[in-house]
């Protein structure tokens, strides 16, 4: 009987220990949430450039659409008269301007972090909205000009 209690006891004491184990303290409490937060932050921010590259990537095709249609603005007007050619030079000067701050704001887009992802991505729209704006005044001035 007496080592039947011994060994009750001694289980006890063994369950308690472990069941005191299981319990985290306060600083393993403390580190588990911060890896928790670590780990829910490192998630939002492959989030964040997962879109940030599917944005750069859209954006770059629009580039390029805007790239050949500068190019195609510049071969119609090449095919003009000198008078054309010298009116149009600026034009096109200046949407080669544009489509460098293009460029630079993609740039900035692909480089962003967390924290400026969204300047740069509103860089981005706003330089776009404005080249876009810009070639639209090109094609309607190159087919005011030059007859189709």
């Amino acid at each position: 009987m007496k080592s039947k209690s011994l060994a009750i006891t001694f289980l006890s004491v063994v369950a308690f220990a472990v069941g005191c184990n299981q319990e985290p303290t306060t600083s393993q409490q403390i580190d588990k949430v911060k890896s928790e937060t670590a780990t829910a932050a490192q998630d939002m921010k492959d989030y964040t450039f997962a879109q940030r590259a599917e944005f750069v990537a859209k954006m770059q095709g629009q580039l390029d659409a805007l790239n050949k249609d500068l190019d195609q603005l510049s071969a119609k007007i090449e095919s003009s008269s000198d008078a054309v050619k010298a009116e149009a030079k600026p034009k096109l000067q200046a949407l080669r301007d544009q489509t460098a701050e293009l460029n630079k704001q993609l740039d900035n887009a692909k480089d962003a972090t967390e924290s400026t992802w969204d300047s740069a991505k509103d860089g981005f729209k706003k330089a776009y909205e404005s080249s876009k704006d810009g070639f639209n005044q090109a094609r309607q001035w190159v087919s005011d000009k030059i007859a189709p």
